[in-house]
């Protein structure tokens, strides 16, 4: 059984929050083995602030791609089918023959960082034309007032916005979910092998 996408209960959690997320995007609850579940807890939130304090700045880049590595390595010792891939830089956009489109296409799912009042996690799940589902994991009861963002409550299992492609895209720093400066963008590509569509399957998907 799938189960929903959750909120985080902090205001640093978004790192963990969505990296669950994605597991419970990709995979049943049956199917998750709790290695996963404790590993990504273990090795987030470990990122410092000016005090000093752990967790205060949420969870760094450099736990992000060792999980993203980890899980790799997990799938394949342990005959789990997940499979992640580490992106930056100028790698991370959305549209064309973009990695992240293709994951998509593909039913994979992408953790991006971006710009929501600061440095911020996100899952996409979905891309139709110009428009990207996804499941922001900070809770929101107000509409956004930007034509372009859509506030969604009813598809818990998939994705609570709705964002465009130029939005995503944006380089400014400060944009509302923009990646913002290539020189500072990540993103990690997750895939359950199981339901992975490869190139063939892609192209008798879209014909």
């Amino acid at each position: 059984m799938k189960t929903p996408m959750h909120y985080q209960i902090s205001e640093y959690d978004c790192g963990p929050t969505t990296m669950m997320n994605a597991m419970s995007f990709l995979f049943t609850r049956e199917q998750l083995l709790p290695e996963i579940v404790q590993h990504i807890m273990l090795y987030s939130l470990d990122a410092y602030n000016a005090k000093g304090e752990t967790g205060r700045s949420g969870t760094s880049r450099m736990a992000m791609m060792f999980l993203s590595n980890w899980l790799t390595q997990f799938g394949k010792a342990c005959q789990f089918p997940v499979a992640c891939k580490y992106l930056s830089q100028d790698a991370v956009y959305l549209g064309g023959d973009s990695e992240l489109t293709q994951t998509l296409r593909c039913h994979g799912a992408v953790i991006v960082r971006l710009n929501y009042g600061g440095d911020h996690y996100v899952l996409l799940t979905e891309q139709e034309g110009e428009q990207v589902s996804m499941f922001d994991p900070y809770f929101r009861k107000r509409p956004f007032i930007q034509e372009d963002i859509a506030l969604i409550d009813s598809e818990p299992f998939k994705r609570n916005r709705i964002v465009t492609i130029d939005r995503l895209n944006a380089k400014q720093k400060d944009g509302l979910y923009a990646l913002g400066p290539k020189e500072g963008r990540e993103a990690i590509l997750l895939f359950n092998q199981n339901t992975r569509l490869t190139e063939e399957k892609t192209i008798e998907y879209f014909i």
